[in-house]
Formats: structure tokens, sequence, C-alpha cells
């Protein structure tokens, strides 16, 4: 029998996290580009990163039209590292309106996904600066300090409006984390997530 699920967080009922997210306002549009294989992820930060703030939009799909992203009156950046990434911060040019893309897929399928859209891969890129381990212990990595989508929308925006607000983000997902560490045991966590290197990352 499948549980009663909350319509807004896709959470079990049980384990709803609505009480700890926020609504963030940002001068700064998030747009996130899903791969649909982690559309149906039980940890699915993108969702969260959607529900927290108010200018963020979710499109889930294999193939993106360029119209998503390219309008009048905008500069879109490329959350994703590369040689020609810039760090983000406030000082960003040019002063128009700013549209943060975000890929949300493993690092391959990330890969694959701006190679099948020329235009997504000619907009300026951006990289964070260090933002310290991740926190999504439970999926595991495989760069160093590889974050989840939520944690690295948090530290993106924080860098590019000179803030720290929007840690406020991290809320749910430290419980949906603490909550599939609860659920496992905290043997088996240790067991196949503490002293196993990773192989996985988004």
């Amino acid at each position: 029998m499948t549980r009663p699920h909350c319509l807004r967080c896709d959470r079990p009922l049980t384990h709803c996290l609505c009480a700890v997210l926020p609504k963030l306002w940002s001068q700064t549009r998030v747009l996130i580009l899903q791969d649909p294989r982690e559309a149906g992820h039980a940890l699915n930060t993108a969702r969260l990163a959607c529900l927290g703030l108010a200018r963020a939009r979710r499109v889930v799909a294999e193939h993106f039209d360029a119209g998503l992203w390219s309008q009048p009156g905008q500069q879109a950046f490329l959350l994703f590292p590369g040689a020609a990434a810039v760090a983000a911060g406030p000082a960003l040019p040019p002063a128009l309106p700013r549209l943060l893309v975000v890929p949300d897929a493993t690092w391959r399928r990330a890969r694959s996904m701006i190679a099948r859209h020329p235009a997504l891969a000619a907009l300026p890129r951006l990289d964070l600066p260090h933002a310290g381990p991740g926190r999504y212990r439970v999926r595991h990595a495989d760069l160093p300090g590889a974050l989840s989508t939520l944690e690295a929308v948090a530290a993106a925006l924080n860098a590019m409006e000179g803030t720290d607000r929007f840690d406020a983000l991290l809320a749910p997902l430290e419980r949906l984390v603490q909550g599939q560490i609860d659920a496992m045991g905290q043997g088996r966590y240790e067991a196949h997530h503490v002293r196993r290197e990773g192989s996985r990352s988004r």
C-alpha cells in the first residue's frame, strides 16, 4: 500500500519537509535543467531548491529549448566548472537581470547534456568558491568537494548576491539526509557512506 505523500514536497507525510522549507526571494532567477533520471529519485534536491526559492524553475527533459535561457534583457550564466569558468561573485558583468542555469544530473550526464545543447555550452560559465565538504552524505560523489544541486544553488546565490541567507535552503536537506541515515541505521551508514570511497555525484 502506498504511503500518503505531501503534495508539495512529495515526501511521505510522516517525513514531510514543508515545515523547514523557506521561501526566499533572490535577485537572480534560477533555472534548473533536470535529467529525467533524477526527477524520480527519493533524494531529489533540485525539487527542494525550487520549493525554497520564489524565482526558481525546474524543467525535466532530455532536450531543452534554448529559449528557456536565451531571452533579451537578461544575462544567463551556466553553473558548471570548466577552463573558462569564473568564480561566482557579486561583481559579475553586465548589469542586467541574471539567470543562473543549473544542470541537475550525474557529472557524466551533465557533461553530455551540455554537449547536446551548443547554445547552453556557449553560456559564460560560473564555478563556485570553495564551499567546504558537502552535506549530502548519503550519495557518493566522483569528484572531491562535489555538492548536491541544492547546495550548489545556495552557494552560488550567496556568492552572487553577497550574503549568506541562502544557507536557509540547507535546512530541509539536513532533515532529509538525517532521515535517510536513521532509516538505514548508523552502522550501515558508516559502512557504506563514511568508510567507502564515493563513486557518484550530482
